[in-house]
């Protein structure tokens, strides 16, 4: 079966409060709309159109670069009818499936056993209905006394009687062989609200005879988002849906409830992940890693065996396999950390590459450098890379000993086996297996000590 696929993403979401669309609101660092791009990706479907309206260019600028993507835009929002009608230019032939852009807990397993029950049907009109005396404002279907759909009428417009009557809800997903479409042009507008209904087509084709039939699926997954709150609680669904999948894979989480996992990371069976952590991106955890509270990684690769102490954040940069990062270390964007090295407490990295077995204990500042291996850099080193206008690199070869609180005046290059003397502040190359000192001669004056007590008192 040909497959069209047309997401409704123009509406205002006036509820949430907001300056930006709604279904650029994000769910666990994404937004909602790219979960339903993402559920109909597995159908392989010929064309997929998104309908934008409020804030378009905003919508097209954060999907730029998914050439499967096509838009049209709703210029009046005249409802999910209208916007059907608009899109339909752009479809090619073959059965459509709709659905919406603000409910980002379809799954492709349910959109997969529609289609699957559509085709063995033979039905016209298909689409999800689900029941939950809980979720409000969703629409009713009606069905005769054969159990025929018959119809679906908006809640707002349904009498308190026919809404105790009819108990089951309108999912607004919703697959329709090319026969169907033409109903779109019997739907009226209706008189309340000015809008066309696209759930009046259910009503059309029942009535022409169609075949029409309504599936029951999970109430979870049709949970659409109106506002700040029910984004929290979609939010908190696949937060849990990430964390469960990764539990039964291998990863210890020792508090789930406190720790965030983005739909596209990855982790190592083995490893072990504490409370208030973030991981986020695209960030990969190798295996038998742990991550210690309070700590942050996102977009960056961890090798196996990693150590990651608390409260420290990691940002667009790679650390190999048994390295030690923090407690309360900064690996800020393109740090390069090699294999077996350790980046302690109060050290901050910005586009270096730190070799294999190199210590950097603490309170130290790298950035654009290159270091060697085994090298051993000094509590309170500065790499001095910036002059006020320009950036300029260090280069430490391997073996070098950077004694504490040396600064190193970038450009500058600390050649094999070298020393660099605490203290010392270095404005030219050190070549190979010397040692540089640079401070003021120690002077000791005899009985100053005593000489200033007495005069204190007196």
């Amino acid at each position: 079966m040909s497959l069209n696929v047309v997401i409704l993403a123009a509406g205002r979401g006036k509820r949430m409060n907001s300056q930006i669309p709604k279904v650029l609101h994000q769910v666990m660092g994404r937004p909602m709309l790219r979960y339903a791009i993402d559920a109909v990706r597995p159908l392989r479907p010929g064309k997929t159109v998104v309908v934008i309206g409020n804030g378009a260019e905003l919508v097209k600028k954060e999907m730029a670069g998914d050439d499967r993507l096509s838009f049209v835009i709703q210029k009046q929002l005249l409802g999910t009818g209208n916007a059907l009608a608009v899109a339909r230019k752009e479809l090619k032939k073959g059965a459509l499936l709709v659905l919406n852009g603000d409910c980002p807990l379809i799954t492709a397993k349910t959109l997969k056993t529609l289609i699957e029950k559509h085709r063995r049907s033979r039905n016209a009109l298909s689409f999800l209905s689900f029941s939950d005396g809980a979720m409000k404002g969703y629409g009713r279907i009606f069905r005769d006394e054969k159990g025929r759909v018959t119809g679906i009428v908006e809640d707002k417009h349904a009498t308190r009687d026919e809404r105790k009557k009819f108990d089951e809800l309108n999912g607004g997903v919703y697959l329709m062989e090319e026969e169907v479409l033409g109903c779109l042009e019997k739907v009226k507008k209706n008189s309340s609200s000015g809008e066309y209904y696209l759930t009046d087509i259910v009503g059309i084709a029942a009535g022409e005879g169609k075949r029409v039939e309504a599936y029951n699926c999970p109430s979870e997954e049709i949970r659409g988002v109106n506002n700040r709150e029910e984004l929290l609680r979609v939010s908190e669904i696949i937060r849990h849906r990430i964390i469960n999948k990764w539990m039964l894979k291998g990863v210890t989480f020792i508090n789930p409830e406190t720790s965030f996992v983005s739909p596209p990371a990855l982790i190592g069976k083995d490893t072990i992940i504490y409370p208030n952590t973030y991981l986020e991106g695209r960030t990969r955890i190798g295996k038998s890693c742990t991550i210690y509270p309070g700590s942050r990684i996102s977009d960056s690769i961890l090798g196996n065996n990693v150590v990651i102490k608390d409260n420290t954040v990691i940002e667009e940069s790679r650390v190999g396999d048994r390295s030690s990062i923090g407690p309360f270390a900064h690996l800020r964007p393109h740090s390069v950390i090699g294999r077996c090295a350790k980046i302690g407490n109060f050290v901050e990295t910005k586009k270096s590459v730190i070799g294999e077995g190199t210590k950097a204990s603490h309170l130290t500042y790298l950035g654009d450098a290159v270091i060697g291996k085994n090298v051993n850099i000094g509590a309170g080193t500065i790499t001095c890379n910036y002059d006020g206008k320009n950036k300029f690199g260090t280069v430490i070869e391997s073996g070098v000993f950077i004694g504490s609180d040396s600064q190193l005046v970038a450009p500058v290059k600390i050649g094999k086996d070298a020393y660099v003397a605490a203290g010392a502040t270095i404005t030219r190359d050190v070549p190979s297996g010397d040692l540089a000192i640079s401070r003021a001669r120690q002077q000791n004056l005899k009985g100053w000590a005593l000489k200033r007590k007495l005069k204190v008192k007196s």
